[in-house]
């Protein structure tokens, strides 16, 4: 059940700075937010708003709450293999996992159908260079850095699980920029007296504003899309190491997103900055940090969080302090017996499982938010 740290801010997150709760605090206090902002069990500080909030605003946005991997999100596929069916090890996927699907900042590649799987998406309203259109292509159905990651899971049943991570890579990075950038040149040129530049804000139906929604709203599309063609390649790439397997159903979601919907009798933008839809009935994918558990489960409907749930465990430790802090061998110890990229263990430092929040407490905490269908376990892991 949520609790009130500040006047218009509900919060469900049982472990939260008090830097989360003053950002935060600045968000609810914008005189376009319309109700309370809602903080999700994962909450912590993130650029201009908080990463795990749920912002509900009336004739305006704010393209930095959206923030820079516009539609980012998760995609997971319940498959027909169970334990039994798997080799000893998978040592053998994981370089066909790294030969198609490149991770890594600003890693692309090149591969004729892509274009055709492009086609229905076009491009966005905004000019691109052709440097960024080359971008949009090559980087299409490619993982990206940071927390981004591919996993083989199993469930409570043994049933293996594919989970991915990913967003719009760069071209969605260089748009949200663009526009962030703009609301920023705009609210200085009317002397707006914001508490934070970065909670610039356009208002709705400007020229600034529409071109905004068409770019966020293509970058959404894109990133979508492209999680559903690496999950293809993911699939085809697990089903051949086994020799077998079908699909049984896939979840792909977004959790970095804007969109219009209906709230206490008023229509209104809903913003989730790492956070997932969860009206009733809504499927969502909630990762866990390395080594530990991630969750599929259904939402609840739960008004209070304007149909929200949290979209992962939640930072603890700045990517800074946790390579100051935490060692390469208390990783590796963390990861177990898993396939992983062990080889690159003091490169991965920053994600490493004690410098998030216990997904555990994270779950326990939105109970009323989302009920739980099936808890993952990872036997694989491929990290951007």
């Amino acid at each position: 059940m949520p609790n009130q740290p500040a006047p218009n801010l509900l919060s469900w997150a049982s472990e939260i700075d008090e830097g989360a709760i003053t950002q935060a605090a600045r968000t609810a206090r914008l005189p376009f937010v319309s109700g309370h902002v809602a903080l999700m069990p994962d909450a912590h500080v993130g650029i201009g708003a908080t990463v795990g909030s749920v912002i509900p605003t009336e004739n305006a946005i704010i393209p930095a709450a959206v923030g820079v991997d516009i539609g980012c999100g998760m995609v997971a596929t319940e498959t027909t293999l169970t334990a039994a069916d798997l080799p000893e090890t998978l040592a053998a996927l994981m370089p066909m996992v790294e030969h198609r699907i490149p991770a890594g900042v600003g890693k692309g590649h090149e591969d004729p159908a892509v274009d055709r799987a492009l086609s229905d998406l076009g491009l966005p309203h905004t000019d691109l260079t052709p440097k960024q259109t080359k971008k949009v292509s090559e980087q299409f159905g490619t993982l990206g850095s940071g927390n981004h990651f591919v996993e083989v899971c199993l469930d409570e049943r043994d049933h293996v699980w594919t989970v991915l991570h990913s967003g719009s890579r760069g071209i969605g990075n260089q748009l949200a920029q663009m526009h962030i950038t703009g609301a920023k040149k705009l609210m200085k040129e009317q002397a707006a007296g914001l508490e934070d530049p970065d909670l610039a804000y356009l208002v709705q139906s400007t020229p600034e504003f529409t071109a905004y929604i068409e770019d966020m709203l293509w970058a959404q599309h894109y990133a979508m899309a492209s999680r559903a063609r690496m999950d293809r390649v993911l699939i085809n790439a697990l089903f051949r190491v086994v020799g077998k397997g079908e699909r049984v159903r896939t979840i792909n979601c977004h959790h970095n997103f804007t969109q219009q919907e209906s709230h206490y009798g008023k229509t209104l933008w809903i913003t989730r900055k790492g956070a997932i839809k969860a009206d009733t009935g809504d499927e969502g994918v909630i990762p866990g940090s390395m080594g530990t558990r991630s969750y599929i489960v259904r939402g609840r409907g739960n008004p209070e969080s304007y149909n929200s749930c949290s979209h992962g465990a939640g930072r603890r430790m700045s990517r800074t302090k946790a390579k100051r802090e935490l060692s390469a061998a208390s990783l590796k110890a963390a990861m177990g017996g898993r396939t992983w990229n062990a080889d690159r263990a003091a490169a991965l430092v920053d994600e490493h499982p004690d410098a998030y929040k216990s997904i555990d407490q994270v779950m326990a905490d939105q109970q009323d938010l989302v009920e739980v269908q099936h808890t993952l376990r990872q036997i694989f892991n491929y990290k951007g």
